[in-house]
């Protein structure tokens, strides 16, 4: 029995001591002891008081295979640490080697500029004799054999034409006399506040970076086709005009506010740049200090607090919206509450509602959240006259007169040419209209054989097919049959013809069936001439121009950019894309590749609008949505998601934010 004890001892000490080797000083302190031989198996003592008195009681056991839970989580936190250190310093590894591989990457690119000389005397040439920028001072070797692409403009079409190009196509030239991209849905926002101005910006220069573009900031005045010179004068007049050489040109210099020719403009503010929303900050804040003077007459005070908004699009019920937040918001906190009583906001129509444009229920709504807001609402008025301290106007139906004190009155009615538009259409006999370019299909610009000149945006109109004038090919095309009249499948055909050639008529053509029925007169299964005729005069007088909006132009961009890839990439390989039933002048492909690419086609996404702690949407075919704090968040997060940055994205997240958590800044500069 004695024997069988102390062998079943052995074997337990054996395998305590292979777990203690295997433990590596991890195991039970208990366990050690009992290994040392020191204590016994039945003797078990608290194991708290033997964590802290173990290595005095018992000291000839080794260290090494001491451990109390304090050494465990000693342990614990120093492996941590480790990982900690080892992590931090990988991480200040990786970015020493970045910041050390970006200073040498610019510091070859500056030794690389410094090396070449630039040109200290330009040759003069052009019908004025100006000095022609044939180098620029940034310019690379490599850049001087590539096709000249020059870029007029920032806004909403350059802006997308820039984004849609690929990387080392042209020698892309930016010229523009503001040196950033200004986010103009948002524009009412920045005039009370609700969002900084810088918030709205970002430089033209880190937008081209990725395709190693050049910037000038200066102002176009003219432009010389037969020569393919562009005539450009620096923003502060500082030094002589100069042109730069271009092979393709985009005009996209946007447009001015229509003033229809009426007297007083001087007293009006408008909203189309960053330095107009920093003007009607100003203006609002003084008028406000002003009617808080104790000197300041009730008259006076009265309309200085009056504030007008002649048009009722986008623009203006945005920015009457805007106004009515800050003064229910923000103005009831800290200025004196007889301010509140006295103000009013008027928005002066033209037409029968405002937000015309849009479905007749958003209107409808927007007027009736106005009316019970208070902001007065008048339409079917027409401006007559401004003078200093008040606006005079006519209602259209009773033909009455009135006059109504201003404060502050902002114009926003319509679009007109600015003066490089107005040059480039005197210039040009095929430019009839007067106010915007004429483009075709394909946005080339009316009156340039080449296909080398494009107009997008604000400142171009496509030109409306005029379906009529092409009857008798259009005719003789579909007949297949040869029989002298249109089966419902030939009709169909052609249908889908001239919809891919003309995609403004697509939403007149789409139903085909309901067409065909329509203007079969004689309800012989069959069009005949005269009934196709019919529908397409009925077609023609339907067709309208597109809007001038920033979607508009940044479709236009976008399919521009894209287009300008593909005629690069078939003029350097040879490769020329197939005809197709949109292609014109097919005979000779390689004289212009442009006429084989399809048309430009605009889909229309819907229309927002924000009207005062709510908004409205019109997505079009009668789909609306109109509501409260969801709209709101809705318009909120579609603007986020157009912005070009991540940084404009962030300054806006915090400008909203700051609004919601401390109101808007009431301080003026």
């Amino acid at each position: 029995m004695l024997r069988n004890l102390t062998k079943s001892k052995c074997l337990r000490t054996h395998c305590l001591r292979n777990k203690l080797v295997a433990s590596h000083g991890t195991l039970p302190l208990l366990h050690r002891l009992h290994f040392s031989g020191q204590v016994q198996q039945t003797y078990l003592f608290n194991v708290s008081n033997a964590n802290y008195n173990s290595l005095h009681k018992y000291p000839n056991i080794s260290r090494k295979f001491i451990s109390t839970e304090a050494e465990k989580v000693t342990t614990e936190s120093s492996k941590f640490g480790r990982k900690l250190v080892i992590a931090s310093s990988l991480v200040l590894g990786a970015a020493v080697v970045f910041a050390t591989l970006d200073y040498k990457h610019a510091e070859s690119k500056a030794k690389e500029y410094e090396n070449k000389e630039s040109p200290s005397i330009l040759k003069r040439g052009g019908p004025k004799n100006l000095p022609i920028a044939t180098h620029l001072i940034d310019e690379r070797d490599f850049d001087i054999n590539k096709p000249r692409l020059v870029i007029l403009g920032s806004g909403w079409g350059a802006i997308s034409v820039i984004k849609g190009l690929e990387k080392d196509k042209y020698h892309i030239t930016v010229i523009s006399p503001q040196n950033y991209f200004l986010f103009t849905p948002l524009l009412p926002s920045a005039t009370v506040g609700t969002l900084e101005t810088r918030s709205l910006l970002e430089p033209v220069r880190s937008l081209i970076k990725g395709i190693s573009a050049h910037f000038l900031e200066a102002k176009a005045t003219d432009i010389c086709f037969n020569d393919k010179l562009i005539e450009l004068s620096p923003v502060d007049e500082s030094s002589e005009p100069f042109y730069v050489p271009y092979d393709k040109l985009v005009i996209a210099v946007g447009s001015l506010s229509n003033t229809f020719g009426i007297e007083g403009m001087e007293y009006c503010h408008f909203l189309k740049t960053i330095n107009d929303a920093r003007k009607i900050r100003k203006k609002i804040m003084d008028n406000f200090e002003k009617a808080s003077l104790p000197t300041t007459p009730p008259k006076e005070r009265k309309s200085l607090l009056s504030f007008v908004v002649c048009g009722g699009g986008p623009t203006g019920v945005e920015f009457a919206a805007e106004l009515y937040d800050f003064l229910t918001e923000d103005v009831v906190r800290y200025f004196p509450s007889i301010l509140r009583n006295e103000v009013q906001v008027s928005i002066i129509q033209g037409q029968d509602h405002i937000l015309n444009t849009y479905d007749a229920k958003i209107s409808d709504f927007a007027e009736k959240k106005f009316r019970r807001d208070n902001i007065n609402v008048v339409t079917n008025a027409r401006v007559q006259k401004i003078e200093p301290n008040h606006i005079i106007y006519k209602m259209k139906k009773s033909e009455d007169v009135k006059e109504l004190d201003y404060g502050l009155v902002l114009w926003s009615t319509g679009i007109d040419m600015n003066p490089l538009t107005k040059t480039i259409s005197e210039k040009l006999e095929d430019q009839k209209n007067t106010r915007a370019l004429i483009t075709d299909n394909r946005l080339r610009l009316k009156g340039v054989s080449d296909s080398s000149v494009y107009a997008i945006g604000d400142c171009s109109t496509i030109e409306n097919p005029k379906l009529v004038q092409q009857l008798m090919q259009f005719f003789i095309d579909a007949d297949k049959d040869k029989n002298g009249r249109l089966s419902y499948n030939e009709f169909q055909a052609l249908a889908k013809k001239i919809g891919r050639r003309y995609p403004i008529t697509k939403s007149y053509l789409k139903k085909a069936d309901t067409l065909f029925a329509r203007y079969d007169q004689d309800k012989s299964g069959t069009l005949e001439l005269e009934e196709l005729r019919t529908m397409f005069e009925d077609i023609d007088k339907k067709l309208t121009s597109l809007p001038a909006t920033a979607q508009v132009a940044y479709q236009q961009g976008k399919y521009l950019g894209k287009k300008l890839n593909q005629i690069a990439t078939a003029q350097k390989t040879k490769i020329f894309p197939p005809p197709s039933d949109y292609s014109v002048n097919t005979d000779n492909p390689e004289s212009d590749v442009d006429d084989l690419l399809p048309p430009f086609s605009y889909a229309h996404f819907g229309s927002l609008a924000y009207i005062g702690n709510a908004a409205v949407a019109d997505f079009g075919t009668g789909w609306t949505w109109m509501g409260g704090l969801p709209a709101v968040y809705l318009w909120r997060s579609v603007y986020f998601s157009e912005q070009v940055s991540f940084r404009t994205r962030a300054l806006l997240a915090l400008d909203w934010s700051k609004r919601c958590l401390f109101g808007r800044d009431i301080s003026k500069f």
